[in-house]
């Protein structure tokens, strides 16, 4: 009895292990190596679609089942496995034959029977899926892994273009702030120069012998400038025809006074232009810290260069307290200012921004421009600077944003649609608690306005007061802007939280898309990241039709600048928009009558 039900629970186990083996779809084989003979289950014989259910299999079914790429790779980890009488690993495709591939994992263990006879007894089980799947992970990181790095490309040569002037190779203004203010505070440095460089005769350079020549003797300067200073100090192009160098522990003014020679001596010598001597003259301003006391040293090397320039140029002036007149005059032009806006003398003009490809009105910047009593009519260049450095851009930016609302409200009086108005707004102000109040009392309409702030606001970690008012701003229907995107600062991570409507890409990027492949690179690298990020793209800059033409081909929403209309007065304004309005009228009644001729004679 009890070896009768020892045998019960024997084939009960094996019907058991039958079930599990067909429900997990794993084939059981056993190769008898002396014969050759393969045993197979049912499951082996449903894997290789043999069609059979002889459980003696010839070796031939499994061979010829093989792909003919993996065959030696199979027989090979077959016979490894038998040398070493061990564990058997192999992993192979099979055709089907349906024709199908599929990927087939194998192992078995090696196994003496009682004669002594060889074998290996295994399993095999189907493993197409989780390679296919593997495979397609692999495909998806490589994708992923390569975009990546041409997003990481892109970025690196955005901030180093923002960093670097294109031409000269040399940093830009924006690197040279960031560097002097670094090396003002630094307690090491006991003495600093600032040498402001301004090329004299550069215009007619580039009158005379093209825009060609012009880079040549840029490049030239810079070679020339950097030769004459030391590995420690910095020289930056700072504008078109302006470099600026930076002299750390220059020592005594005497050991000054020789480099400046040098490099006057240095700019002196022609600049060779094919079969053409090019003669770069200079003017330089210079302003040495006292011990301790950095002092605004690019401020007054900015004074003495003034001073060069108007005692005849060609020359070097030295800051001195003899100079510090003109500072008082900057004070007393910062007092007058500061009272520009009460006195309503604050007022915009307009330079339109039109579509890229239609060249439709679909924006105005409003700039400001001061009304001075005595002066007349002055361009920001005349008082921005001061306005800066003395705290009052907050109010000039008011002012401006007031009458532009004004103009706009007289507009659309007067049965005009304006578009939407720019109007910049500082970092100081977006400081200002009492910001988001303000603008609410002024009941600006949706998306009538939009602000433009400069790259300096949004670094990698903006103050959490800007990010505030921002975020206040756009639930009023403001739109945000980003100004000369790519002159400095910019930085993916400051733009992805600032989450901007439009960015506007910096003159200085904009002007060289005509003459340099590279810089067309650049700007079609910053619409393709701002396109990821849901971004529009504004062009400033635009001097001709032949930029007009790459921009729109580059991808650029829309376009700004000389080619496209000057800064005009409200009236002027009007003017443009009832003249806009007419003609897009008489499109469409043009295309009405069209229609309708069209009905009449069908």
């Amino acid at each position: 009895m009890a070896s009768g039900r020892t045998e019960e629970q024997f084939q009960d186990l094996l019907r058991r292990l039958e079930l599990a083996l067909d429900a997990s779809q794993i084939g059981v084989w056993q190769h008898n190596v002396d014969d050759n003979e393969l045993l197979w289950d049912m499951q082996m014989h449903r894997l290789y679609g043999t069609g059979l259910r002889d459980r003696r299999v010839p070796s031939d079914v499994w061979m010829n089942a093989l792909h003919p790429e993996d065959v030696e790779k199979a027989f090979s980890d077959f016979q490894v496995a038998l040398d070493m009488r061990g564990f058997y690993n192999s992993q192979f495709r099979i055709i089907l034959p349906s024709g199908e591939v599929r990927y087939i994992r194998s192992r078995a263990h090696f196994y003496e029977g009682l004669d002594g006879s060889p074998s290996f007894i295994g399993a095999e089980w189907d493993v197409t899926a989780d390679v296919l799947l593997n495979r397609e992970l692999i495909s998806q990181k490589a994708i992923a892994e390569a975009r990546a790095v041409a997003l990481e490309q892109s970025r690196a040569r955005i901030e180093y273009a923002a960093d670097h002037d294109y031409l000269t190779g040399l940093p830009n203004r924006r690197y040279f702030d960031r560097r002097l203010a670094e090396l003002r505070k630094d307690p090491t440095i006991e003495t600093l120069a600032v040498l402001h460089i301004d090329l004299d005769g550069f215009k007619e350079i580039n009158d005379t012998w093209g825009h060609a020549a012009g880079d040549a003797a840029l490049q030239s300067v810079a070679a020339r400038v950097s030769a004459a200073i030391t590995a420690n100090d910095i020289v930056a192009r700072v504008s078109g025809d302006e470099f600026v160098a930076v002299l750390i522990n220059v020592g005594s003014s005497e050991r000054l006074k020789a480099i400046v020679s040098d490099i006057f001596s240095r700019l002196r010598r022609e600049v060779r232009f094919g079969n053409e001597m090019l003669r770069v003259g200079a003017s330089i301003g210079v302003a040495l810290s006292q011990a301790g006391k950095a002092g605004n040293l690019l401020a007054e090397s900015d004074v003495a260069l003034f001073q060069a320039k108007k005692l005849g140029r060609n020359r070097a002036e030295f800051f001195t307290p003899a100079l510090q007149d003109e500072l008082h005059a900057e004070r007393r032009l910062a007092d007058e200012l500061r009272l520009a806006p009460v006195l309503r003398q604050i007022e915009p003009f307009y330079q339109i921004q039109v579509n890229a490809r239609s060249r439709r009105i679909v924006g105005l910047e409003a700039l400001a421009r001061w009304r001075h009593p005595e002066k007349g009519l002055l361009n920001p260049a005349a008082f921005l600077k001061v306005a800066d450095e003395y705290g009052l851009t907050p109010e000039i930016d008011a002012a401006v944003l007031k009458r532009a609302l004004a103009d706009r409200a007289s507009w659309v009086s007067r049965g005009l649609v304006p578009p939407r108005i720019a109007v910049n707004i500082s970092g100081r102000r977006l400081a200002d608690p009492d910001l988001i109040e303000g603008l609410q009392a002024l009941k600006i309409p949706r998306h009538a306005i939009a602000f433009e702030l400069v790259e300096t606001i949004f670094l990698d970690d903006p103050d959490d007061r800007v990010l505030a008012s921002i975020d206040g701003i756009k639930r009023m229907g403001i739109d945000i802007e980003i100004d000369d995107f790519g002159s400095g600062h910019a930085s993916l991570i400051g733009l992805v939280k600032l989450k901007p409507k439009r960015l506007k890409i910096d003159r200085q990027l904009v002007t060289a898309v005509t003459v340099s492949d590279e810089q067309r690179r650049l700007v079609g690298s910053i619409v393709d990241i701002a396109r990821a990020l849901n971004v529009e793209v504004i062009a400033e800059g635009v001097e001709t039709e032949e930029h007009a033409r790459i921009l729109a081909e580059v991808g650029c929403d829309e376009l700004q600048g000389y080619a496209i209309g000057y800064p005009s007065p409200e009236g002027e304004i009007a003017t443009l928009l009832k003249s806009a309005d007419a003609r897009g009228r008489s499109r469409s009644a043009a295309v009405e009558d069209e229609g309708t001729t069209g009905s009449a004679a069908r």
